[in-house]
């Protein structure tokens, strides 16, 4: 039987370890890929330090939840594509899924699109989870249009900056609120920054806002962070959240008449449902990507296989400037 190279991990904690395991088939509805370069989210730190009761994932696994590779085989009903074409998506790693730390993998077709033709592998790499969780949060949950305004908490993050590329692209006026360090970051996207460690969020929404608040607030960091966006949405605005757990007040969101969406991005891939539109969200990072209007950030510095953990650190410790990608072929 066929081999492939595959990162696993045994037990939660544990350090990963390469063996040969079998090259899986892709059954009906599915595509084999050849992986070529796996992106790193917190989430998979998480999981693998087993902090993650959300996403869960049978162990031992391969964990990994975003891919860019090229198409092997093409199973039966599968339509759209064609062995050699270059894909990437939002796959596995959580819900018994297999994960993109290995060389090759069968995923659903439905969750992967096209790569775009203007990114690297690695780059594409980076864009999945996090380009998926905002456009759940701006576009499913908000509907953005371009005559609201729109505050990205953490906008300089991960889900942030692309919150930011995906609101900017739909003509809306936005700021993105994170440390003074990556103002300049968050002015290059086309968005006015907020240094949220200098200034109270009732004192820049009367800068900015005369007081009314922000149309939309898009929460990407969780905890305080949401309490923050109800203080700062406007009356009959619209707060999203990524990370709306814990025990929040509401008043000061009820007072305004205003409404909350929580997003969560894994239903696909633990559920089966909503998968068809998770292709359909990657093929607008295609779009948006190819228009030249959304790119990903990443940290320079490259990783294997056999150093999965070193990027896995330099997350849980916050010293990532960027995405973090594994090169696998």
């Amino acid at each position: 039987m066929p081999t492939m190279k595959s990162a696993i991990l045994e037990a939660a904690g544990a350090p990963f370890r390469i063996a040969d395991t079998k090259r899986p088939v892709p059954g009906s509805g599915q595509v084999l890929v050849r992986i070529k370069a796996s992106g790193v989210n917190p989430l998979d730190t998480k999981i693998r330090a087993g902090r993650a009761a959300h996403a869960r994932h049978l162990l031992p696994a391969v964990l990994g939840i975003d891919l860019a590779g090229v198409v092997e085989e093409v199973g039966e009903d599968v339509q759209g594509f064609r062995r050699d074409d270059e894909v990437y998506g939002m796959t596995g790693g959580v819900g018994g899924n297999q994960g993109s730390l290995a060389e090759y993998a069968a995923v659903d077709a439905r969750l992967v699109a096209c790569k775009p033709s203007n990114l690297s592998m690695r780059e594409a790499a980076a864009l999945p989870l996090v380009f998926v969780t905002a456009w759940e949060g701006l576009m499913d949950r908000v509907k953005l249009t371009a005559d609201q305004t729109v505050l990205i908490l953490g906008g300089g993050g991960g889900v942030g900056h692309m919150a930011i590329q995906i609101a900017v692209a739909t003509g809306a006026n936005v700021y993105g609120a994170d440390s003074s360090s990556k103002a300049d970051y968050i002015r290059g996207l086309g968005a006015t920054p907020i240094d949220h460690t200098a200034e109270s969020v009732e004192s820049y929404v009367e800068r900015l806002t005369d007081g009314k608040g922000f149309d939309v607030v898009y929460d990407t960091v969780g905890g305080p962070a949401l309490d923050t966006a109800f203080k700062g949405v406007s009356r009959f605005g619209h707060v999203v959240s990524s990370l709306g757990w814990g025990a929040h007040a509401l008043a000061p969101l009820s007072f305004k008449a205003a409404t909350y969406s929580g997003v969560f991005t894994l239903i696909p891939l633990l559920t089966g449902e909503g998968r068809d539109h998770h292709g359909e969200i990657m093929r607008e990072a295609t779009r948006l990507v190819e228009a030249g209007k959304l790119i990903p950030k990443l940290d320079p510095r490259r990783f294997s296989l056999d150093t999965v953990a070193d990027a896995h650190n330099l997350i849980e410790n916050r010293q990532a400037n960027g995405k973090l990608v594994i090169d696998i072929d």
